[in-house]
């Protein structure tokens, strides 16, 4: 977990730093893809992956050192042929646990947050899930774990294929010519993330784009078929944590009322979409029919509140950075704790942009404990020894924090735009 939090001390100022580009030329070419609200939820959902991820906040079931102990047939040499096979079975792995996340009612409560942004960038692209919480991607490296791929190979690769899937979620990049026939490019990313029916379920590959070609998923961009983006049950919110969880709280729900005790099993490993009978007329979904002419999830906004919500997303990048960088002094329960007030703030600026007024209720909580905690510890997880008067600045951040939220909760009058951008 250590590795990870260092690895994302650079790789975070790097996605910063190319979707800052991507804003910058959507400006300038008057074509912009970036909704402010939709932007942060996407941002938002990156940082709660983090989060999750780099506290271990999740049940293996199996692991990959596991099965390469007690696997491996043959250990090849570390030579740059170790490094080709690792590289190959982990683009595999992704694209069959991709492949399943599709195709499986379960799983794809997993993955419907990657879809759930109805606009397409590379802040789209940082939408990953918290609710992956139980971890069986290691079945899919049987290959490896044979072949004796050590696990060190292993965990430097995962993530450098991880952050590799990010430039190609953008909309500003055409067909890229032959490069078409090896790699996932945007063009075909495209068409992964929209809900017009010739596209969905189609290119699932993740580095290599060949596993489509193989077996069958593979779906050109149309120039007559312009992607429409998001998920064929709309989300209908900004907040990330509830976006992670709804999908299978509508499972939970059937499995709840269906008569059909056959059902109640059954629906978990259906195919995606699959309901009861019984439970499907009387309790109907909203479904987007026609793809092209769909009412869009807006919020009331303004000004002032695009501007407070991206004072929040940086202060929260600058706090996970921190909590990046002194990951170790930090300590287990500290990191937990310092955790828990990031993941609680995304969820109540959120539930802002959503303009529910449980927002007061989670940042008046969380303002109130951060300050005490301030107060009564004398600094905030070590701040202090890097920025002076560091403790001070974040409990300045809980007072700005607990009155804004009151303020565009209770006071800020109806709408200026809807439809404000970046």
């Amino acid at each position: 977990m250590e590795t990870y939090a260092s690895a994302l001390l650079y790789a975070i100022p790097f996605f910063v730093v190319l979707l800052l580009i991507e804003i910058g030329y959507g400006y300038l070419i008057k074509d912009q893809k970036h909704n402010v609200l939709d932007s942060v939820s996407s941002i938002s959902s990156g940082f709660t992956n983090i989060i999750k991820d780099t506290l271990g906040l999740g049940l293996i079931l199996v692991s990959y050192p596991f099965l390469v102990e007690h696997l491996s047939l043959v250990n090849i040499e570390q030579s740059w042929l170790v490094w080709l096979v690792a590289f190959i079975a982990i683009d595999l792995a992704g694209y069959l646990n991709h492949l399943l996340s599709h195709k499986v009612n379960f799983f794809w409560n997993q993955h419907v947050i990657h879809h759930s942004s109805e606009e397409f960038n590379l802040a789209c692209a940082l939408r990953q899930p918290i609710s992956n919480i139980l971890g069986f991607f290691g079945l899919f490296l049987v290959p490896a774990a044979l072949l004796g791929v050590p696990n060190e190979v292993i965990g430097i690769l995962a993530p450098v294929h991880l952050f590799a899937q990010f430039w190609y979620h953008t909309q500003h990049i055409g067909k890229l010519g032959w490069l078409e026939y090896v790699l996932v490019t945007p063009s075909q990313h495209r068409v992964h993330h929209a809900i017009n029916p010739q596209y969905i379920d189609k290119n699932l590959g993740q580095i290599l784009c060949v596993w489509d070609r193989w077996f069958g998923t593979f779906q050109e961009e149309l120039e007559d078929v312009p992607p429409q983006y998001g998920v064929l049950k709309p989300a209908r919110t900004w907040n990330p944590i509830l976006i992670n969880f709804q999908h299978f709280w509508r499972l939970v729900q059937d499995a709840w009322r269906t008569k059909n005790i056959t059902d109640k099993f059954k629906i978990w490993i259906m195919p995606t979409g699959w309901r009861p009978s019984d439970v499907k007329d009387l309790y109907p979904i909203e479904i987007i029919e026609d793809v092209y002419n769909f009412e869009r999830y807006k919020t009331e906004t303004s000004v002032w509140l695009n501007g407070y919500i991206i004072f929040q997303l940086i202060a929260t990048l600058l706090m996970l950075w921190f909590m990046f960088y002194n990951y170790t002094h930090i300590g287990v329960d500290g990191l937990l704790i310092f955790g828990a007030f990031v993941f609680v703030g995304i969820y109540g600026y959120t539930s802002l942009m959503d303009r529910n007024p449980v927002a007061v209720v989670i940042e008046s909580v969380r303002s109130i404990v951060g300050l005490t905690y301030i107060y009564l510890i004398g600094d905030w997880f070590g701040l202090d020894l890097y920025v002076p008067f560091g403790s001070l600045m974040v409990a300045l951040y809980f007072i700005i924090t607990l009155f804004l939220t009151i303020y565009f909760t209770y006071f800020e009058g109806p709408t200026i735009s809807k439809d404000l951008v970046l």
